[in-house]
């Protein structure tokens, strides 16, 4: 019987697991977004928060909390100076799923785990002006590509 028992498998033993939510969770906070399985991506949520919510903190045991459970110090300086001051005047929810696709050959049900304010652009976003979006990020990605469209028609007439 599985009763009380939290978190998910994942076919894994603990060490491999928590070697890769480690992975994981270094690979969002470094690029902002990670595209991952369901199950993966649920579990990684958590622990994700729980850094943003330590940087947030910022004293010195938050900082070597974060060193101790990132693989990368350029990352955990950059959650501390640039990513925790987005989340400053929020008290959770900085992650979002977004269900995107099943995976081709397993069927496994994939999944784009995204900070909820960003701090860089994709590169699919360049040439928009705003450095962080954030609420209605899309929204205003969107109004940033219209205005650019009806710049060069004007232009071309």
């Amino acid at each position: 019987m599985r009763h009380r028992k939290s978190g998910r498998p994942l076919g894994r033993n603990g060490s491999h697991r928590r070697a890769l939510f480690r992975n994981l969770v270094t690979a969002l906070l470094r690029h902002e977004r990670i595209e991952t399985t369901e199950a993966k991506g649920k579990e990684i949520r958590s622990i994700s928060d729980k850094m943003i919510s330590l940087a947030k903190q910022g004293d010195l045991s938050a900082r070597r909390t974060v060193l101790a459970y990132l693989l990368d110090s350029k990352v955990a300086m950059r959650l501390f100076s640039e990513v925790a001051p987005l989340f400053s005047a929020i008290e959770g929810g900085y992650t979002r799923l977004i269900k995107t696709r099943v995976r081709h050959g397993d069927g496994a049900p994939m999944v784009i785990v995204e900070l909820t304010k960003r701090t860089s652009l994709t590169p699919h976003d360049k040439g928009v002006e705003a450095k962080v979006t954030g609420g209605k990020g899309l929204a205003s990605l969107a109004a940033g590509k219209k205005e650019r469209a009806s710049d060069t028609a004007s232009a071309a007439a």
